[in-house]
This record gives structure tokens, C-alpha cells and sequence, in this order.
């Protein structure tokens, strides 16, 4: 593979820090709550796992956190028509507004109103989750270049990392940088994991660069999957993932105390994802990749406990 193949993702720059919001009289009732829990416990994803660990104030501002992130991410991959999804996401841009102004109406957004008050997230954060859907709504994301690829997992990743980091109780720079460097590198992994998934709403995430670079032109989804250079694509991107995760390992060491375990645990289940789907290889991508139960709480002990 090509030398600079892991380094096509540029350090991904961190966002200046906008004006933190007054703790305020805001807060999110019981039914929100309850909202958030089973949006969260639906999912049935490591994350639920993981968050549990945490404090009930922390571990409940993720499941508003999460909550969020799973909506906007349904609006954005809805069959409804292209106007009505703009509408909807267009409507929560204007509750993430009502949320830092202390009147929220949505129950995701009611329980984010409290979370955000005293865990201090910034609203920008929020808006460049919706950004990275409105990608998803402007266009069928189909071989996007790598510099889209970069703005696109920060915007839906890393600035959930940002978010994520604020309720674990902690918000150095090494902190941050730890952040974004797994948000990216679970968001390649995912990537990845769905690549069937996304072709058959003719999506495809990898990077152009990367196809015309082992002689893909074609920019459509199958017929990218069924090329005989797709493995070496996947492989490339399988590096850079790692490469990711290793930062986020450095970044993590810098940081002191416990408050990123939760973290810890979604990069060492992701991370073995990953290392699965290259071992799995790049042919029998109907064959699901998953950690399992037991596995998970494995995981959650070992890590989660350090």
C-alpha cells in the first residue's frame, strides 16, 4: 500500500471554543427522560454498554447525547421526501436554539436542555452533528473526496466526541484530541462495517483518491463493491482507522484520571470490529461483524473498571 496511504486524513483540526451557557433554571422532566433511556437501550449498540458505567447525572446526559445524534441521524436517512427531511432537520437546528435559550419542546431536546446546563457542551458541537446529516440530505453521498470524508466524520463523529467529553467531566486539549481521533476512527470503522448497507441506498463513503488510486473510476456503490481492487481500498482505509485508534490511545494516556473509561471501552469494542472485517476480508460483506454480548461485558469489566 502506499506510503502516505494512513496520513490522507489530515490532523483534524480542533474548533475554537465558543461562549458557555450560564448553568440555568432549564431542566428536562421525568418523561424525557424515560424518552432518551429507550431510545438509547433500543439500539441495542455497545454504547448503551459502556455508558452505563458512568455516573447517573453523566451516564443520563449521554443518553440525551446518544438520543440526539440517533434522531437527526433518522432524519437524515429517511424515506421521506428530500423538503420534509430539510424541514425536520431544519426544526431541530431551531430546538438546539430553544435549548441553549432554556425552552426546549422535543423530549430528546428537554433532556439535552439540562444536560447542557450543567456539563457546560457547546452549542456548536451540536450544530455540526446536524451539519454532517444536511451532507447526508444535499447529496447521495457517493465517493465523496477525502478532504469531504474528513469534514464529514468531524462534523458526525468528532463533534460528537466533543459533546461526549464535557459529560465524562473532562475537557483538556488532550482530552479533545482524543475525542475527534476515535470519533473518526469508529466512523471508519463503520464505514466499513456497512459498506453493503450503505450501497443499497447508493451511498458509498470511501474516498475517491483512494478508488482511482487502485483503478476504480466508477463512483457507483456496486459497482465499486464488486471491483477486484476493493479489498486494497478497504485495506486502506483499515489503516487509517488504526492509525486513528493509535492516536487516541496516545491522547488518552495524557489524559489524568478515570473519566474516559466509557471511552476506553467503545474503542476497544469498535477496535476488535475492525480488526474482524479484515480478517472477515472484503468479499463476504453480507456476513455480519459484531462483539458479542458476553464479550461486551468482558470488555466493560476489563476496561471499565481500571
Amino acid at each position: 500500500m502506499p506510503a502516505n496511504a494512513t496520513s490522507r486524513l489530515s490532523e483534524i483540526e480542533m474548533p475554537a471554543r465558543d461562549k458557555q451557557i450560564p448553568a440555568t433554571a432549564a431542566f428536562a422532566d421525568e418523561a424525557a427522560w424515560r424518552h432518551v433511556h429507550a431510545v438509547t437501550k433500543a439500539a441495542g449498540s455497545s454504547f448503551y454498554s459502556a455508558m452505563r458505567l458512568l455516573p447517573p447525572a453523566r451516564r443520563e446526559a449521554m443518553f440525551a447525547i446518544y438520543a440526539f445524534c440517533r434522531e437527526v441521524d433518522d432524519i437524515a436517512d429517511g424515506d421521506q421526501p428530500t423538503e420534509e427531511r430539510q424541514r425536520l432537520l431544519n426544526e431541530w437546528r431551531a430546538e438546539i436554539d430553544r435549548v441553549y435559550d432554556g425552552e426546549p419542546n422535543l423530549p430528546t431536546a428537554r433532556a439535552l436542555a439540562e444536560a447542557v446546563a450543567r456539563f457546560k457542551m457547546q452549542r456548536k458541537d451540536f450544530i455540526a452533528v446536524i451539519d454532517g446529516m444536511q451532507m447526508d440530505i444535499d447529496q447521495t453521498i457517493a465517493a465523496p473526496t477525502m478532504a469531504e470524508l474528513e469534514t464529514y466524520c468531524r462534523r458526525v463523529a468528532g463533534a460528537v466526541g466533543l459533546l461526549s467529553i464535557h459529560a465524562f467531566g473532562i475537557s483538556t486539549r488532550r482530552a479533545e484530541e482524543f475525542a475527534v481521533a476515535l470519533g473518526t476512527a469508529l466512523q471508519l470503522t463503520n464505514i466499513l462495517r456497512d459498506l453493503k448497507q450503505d450501497a443499497e441506498i447508493g451511498r458509498l463513503y470511501l474516498p475517491r483518491e483512494v478508488l482511482l488510486e487502485h483503478g476504480i473510476e466508477s463512483r457507483d456503490p456496486d459497482e465499486v463493491l464488486a471491483h477486484p481492487a476493493i479489498g486494497k481500498v478497504c485495506e486502506d482505509i483499515a489503516s487509517m482507522a488504526r492509525e486513528r485508534y493509535d492516536l487516541a490511545a496516545k491522547a488518552r494516556a495524557d489524559c489524568p484520571g478515570k473519566a474516559l473509561r466509557p471511552a476506553v471501552v467503545m474503542m476497544v469494542m469498535y477496535r476488535k470490529i475492525l480488526e474482524r472485517l479484515i480478517k472477515r476480508g472484503w468479499r463476504d460483506l453480507d456476513k455480519t461483524v459484531r462483539v458479542s454480548s458476553p464479550e461486551k461485558i468482558w470488555v466493560a469489566l476489563r476496561y471499565g473498571l481500571m
